[in-house]
């Protein structure tokens, strides 16, 4: 049996800590193998080969490999096409996509040159398992050198319309370059109706009895793998995690927000509806606290920088008008925070507050429900749009561009008699049991062993071009 070969943007430099990286490397120090990400440092030497960076790693089980980038690099291959063009496809926000033929080439050049890198490095019988948008063309690279081994694919952000891809120079080589993959693995049925939808409208795809798609001469193995966290962990890091550096709100009054600082979070809207849920509240001796964490993110993009000034005018307009001199309603930490302090707010929190406008699942809703105290445990309020909405049905589910809606649930939550939250606690909670992190890896993992390899007639004309 050959090794299991992960290829995502980054690698882990010290000790694991997160749920995707702390499954990924828990299934390699199960299995052996490699972890190829792109090197954090920015070098323009050495670009021809992977650096071994398995020092890194307390246990030498599997080896951690990393490609370099150089600057121009960086800004077309990651900040460009990865984050200008596809991360707002993807997210419903075409608006905001940044069209530069550099950033097509070099998004091509770095997949290409990754490609030869890890060619060089496989054996016969290894498989590999590609994660996100940065290397969605890497198997049709590989598949032109000759390469025939398994490859899956896993793409953790939503799946994108069929008519936001006509955004894309070369629309039709999305579905190309999916095809050369043997697995493609996504995170919602939503996801899962979309992706079918545009090999529907390619002539080139036919559905095959067994639900696989037959795409030219190439077979495709379609499935929905809900991803989740480390449920038990997250429990444990909670119960550890220090609340008491957030102020001396009651818990009961505390609502919690947790997220990376993106325009696809829906922040500003939740700070509207935050703010319009002040004006409105029943009860005027009622003085909750709204704390949102929002950790820095790509502030090279321009997007980035735009919606950090909106938050910060926003929290402003809201503590302006509602702060009194004992009681500051809305706290935005625009840092990161140690990830046991959050977890423990979350569960010191009445409410937590997950309204992004577009995710793949959003594991943040999954580790609230987690860090719970079953037998007093909050309120989780989800977007719709979130992938965990999907099963995730006994959240109170809002739409996320009705400040209004949002405002009512935040009422609605604070005034939740204990019996309801319980019940909808447990609901959630047995939907991020039964898809916690080990059984999502294991899924992708078995489902891919049970594709059919790509045969050599196969490795022939393959598009690499957007």
């Amino acid at each position: 049996m050959g090794r299991l070969i992960v290829v995502s943007n980054r690698v882990p430099t010290e000790n694991p800590s997160g749920g995707l990286v702390v499954a990924l490397h828990d299934v390699l120090m199960q299995r052996g193998g490699l972890w190829i990400g792109a090197d954090p440092q920015i070098c323009e030497e050495g670009r021809d080969r992977l650096h071994d960076m398995s020092d890194t790693n307390p246990d030498p089980a599997y080896r951690k490999l990393v490609f370099r980038l150089n600057a121009q690099e960086r800004r077309n291959y990651y900040e460009g096409f990865a984050n200008s063009v596809l991360w707002p496809v993807c997210h419903r926000r075409t608006d905001l996509v940044e069209m530069r033929s550099e950033y097509r080439a070099d998004y091509l050049a770095v997949n290409m040159r990754l490609a030869r890198l890890i060619a060089r490095e496989l054996g016969p019988d290894d498989q590999l398992w590609v994660h996100d948008y940065h290397f969605l063309p890497l198997a049709s690279m590989l598949r032109s050198l000759g390469v025939r081994n398994r490859i899956g694919f896993f793409l953790h952000i939503p799946f994108p319309n069929i008519t936001d891809l006509s955004v894309l120079p070369s629309p039709e080589n999305f579905a190309e370059w999916l095809s050369d993959f043997n697995l493609v693995g996504l995170q919602t049925r939503g996801d899962t109706a979309r992706c079918l939808e545009m090999f529907r409208a390619d002539r080139r795809a036919e559905f095959m009895r067994d639900g696989t798609i037959k795409f030219d001469d190439h077979v495709l193995t379609l499935g929905s793998f809900p991803i989740g966290i480390d449920v038990q962990g997250v429990n444990e890091a909670a119960r550890r995690g220090r609340s008491d550096r957030f102020g001396p709100v009651a818990p009961q009054d505390r609502i919690i927000g947790a997220d990376r600082l993106d325009y696809s979070k829906g922040l500003p809207q939740k700070f509207r509806a935050f703010g319009r849920y002040l004006d409105q509240r029943p009860q005027i001796e009622r003085r909750p606290t709204f704390t949102q964490i929002a950790a820095p993110s790509r502030g090279e993009v321009s997007a980035y920088k735009q919606i950090t000034r909106e938050l910060a005018q926003i929290s402003g307009e809201v503590n302006g008008a509602y702060s009194e001199l004992d009681w500051t309603p809305l706290r935005l930490i625009h840092r990161s925070v140690p990830r046991e302090d959050v977890l423990g707010l979350c569960r010191q929190a009445r409410v937590g507050l997950v309204t992004p406008l577009a995710d793949g699942m959003n594991l943040v809703a999954k580790e609230f429900i987690a860090a719970q105290n079953p037998q007093d445990p909050g309120v989780l309020i989800l977007s719709r749009f979130a992938g965990a909405a999907e099963d995730m049905t006994e959240a109170v589910q809002v739409n996320p561009h009705d400040v209004d809606e949002i405002a009512e649930a935040i009422s609605y939550a604070l005034a939740m008699p204990h019996g309801e939250r319980l019940r909808r606690y447990e609901a959630c909670a047995q939907v991020v049991w039964s898809t916690q992190i080990s059984t999502w890896a294991e899924r992708c993992l078995t489902r891919l062993a049970q594709c059919t390899p790509t045969l050599r007639s196969h490795i022939s004309n393959h598009r690499i071009a957007v």
